[in-house]
């Protein structure tokens, strides 16, 4: 069970903490109190989530007690993680909205008829100023200040607004309210998972375990997964969509979604990881990863209705309209030796359009390949037949071997 639980996480603190609390809960007879939070701030979950709820599910079918925190109370402030500005506050309703679709969708990786979920309103809106004094005296400014991204808006001169770094502290809070052993997270949660600890312990309680499991590269092959950055496949996506935002992942993604976000085992993936290294097509490996994808998510046999709508509608869709045009592989390889980025494929395919209209176009949200919006300008974009390039509603440029 350990190493299972264990399999694919990036961090353990303490690093034999797993195995203590799984002892200590033999010893007392008990499950252990398994925590994940979720800021409602958008109301989709996707594939990014998904890695760190197949881990609570692990934990789920380990037969121990799992409780979903949702953040109805801290969505209002905004966790600033990987952020150099404060988030803007969510209003009520939005993120009643938000909350609802969650943990409808929870149900897509983990068995919502056996979890607890809480909303940390519960205890956050009721603390009045003498309770929140006492929270915060038990840690120092400079114990948050070693947040990274708190350090670096401060090294750089950017705002740090004072309620921002309440954030950890009340994430911590919850940890503390209902007596979490163990909390999971992505390893951008680290520091408010280890405050958490650090409050269960200066409340004379026994400190949770911290584990977090790696972050999921957007598909933008840039930042990590994320609504904000509009890089994301959401859970709920229909299954076409899914299908083909995984196909639009550059080759140099395959290891890494591979290893995240399917369901074959260590020898299935070192079996198409060395096909691959031995020169096999990426995007046949692609379309194995894509359909594992599907599957996930929908009943068996759909990945197979989705594959044949991907080849039909861009691997080998015909030149209907009138504004196409064919870039050849063969010309694009020699112009561009390694991946060329999103500028320079532009700026290639087009005539008589500057960089700079290009860039503005791009950032616009007027660029796509294969109907991925892209607003990266130094996104790398990987070559293969089928691919269509965007630029504008109505150039088209689909990438051809002839």
């Amino acid at each position: 069970m350990l190493d299972r639980l264990l399999d694919g996480v990036a961090i353990v603190e303490p690093k034999d903490g797993l195995q203590q609390k799984l002892a200590l809960a033999e010893r007392e007879g008990r499950r252990l109190v398994v925590k994940l939070g979720f800021d409602p701030t958008a109301p989709d979950l996707h594939l990014g989530h998904a890695v760190v709820l197949e881990k609570l599910r692990q934990f789920q079918d380990a037969g121990h007690r799992v409780v979903v925190i949702i953040g109805d109370f801290t969505a209002a402030i905004g966790d600033p993680t990987g952020r150099n500005k404060m988030r803007p506050p969510l209003s009520e309703a939005a993120i009643e909205a938000n909350s609802a679709t969650y943990i409808a969708q929870l149900s897509r990786v983990v068995d919502t008829s056996r979890i607890e979920i809480r909303r940390n309103s519960e205890w956050l809106s009721r603390l009045d100023f003498r309770a929140v004094i006492e929270l915060v005296s038990k840690l120092t400014v400079a114990q948050i200040m070693q947040r990274d991204d708190f350090r670096k808006r401060f090294d750089g001169g950017v705002a740090i607004h004072f309620h921002e770094l309440l954030y950890p502290i009340m994430q911590g809070y919850d940890s503390v309210i209902i007596d979490a052993d163990i909390e999971l997270g992505g390893t951008d949660q680290l520091f408010n998972n280890l405050v958490g600890r650090a409050l269960q312990e200066s409340h004379g309680k026994p400190g949770q375990v911290v584990i977090t499991c790696p972050l999921l590269v957007g598909l933008d092959g840039v930042e990590k997964m994320s609504k904000s950055k509009n890089n994301y496949l959401g859970l709920t996506a229909p299954p076409e969509d899914m299908y083909g935002k995984v196909m639009s992942i550059a080759d140099s993604l395959i290891p890494h979604y591979l290893d995240l976000t399917t369901t074959y085992d260590h020898q299935a993936k070192e079996r198409l990881l060395e096909g691959l290294a031995q020169g096999a097509n990426p995007m046949a490996i692609k379309k194995q990863i894509a359909a594992n994808v599907v599957e996930r998510f929908y009943p068996v046999g759909t990945s197979e209705a989705a594959a044949a709508h991907f080849e039909r509608t861009v691997q080998n869709r015909a030149p209907d309209d009138a504004d196409h045009a064919a870039l050849q592989i063969s010309r694009l390889n020699a112009a561009f030796p390694t991946s060329p980025s999103l500028l320079d494929l532009c700026d290639f395919a087009t005539e008589g359009v500057s960089r700079s209209q290009l860039r503005r176009l791009i950032h616009g949200g007027g660029v796509s390949m294969d109907r991925q919006k892209i607003m990266d300008e130094h996104t790398k974009v990987q070559i293969a037949p089928g691919r269509i390039l965007w630029v504008g509603k109505r150039s088209r440029y689909i990438l051809t071997g002839d």
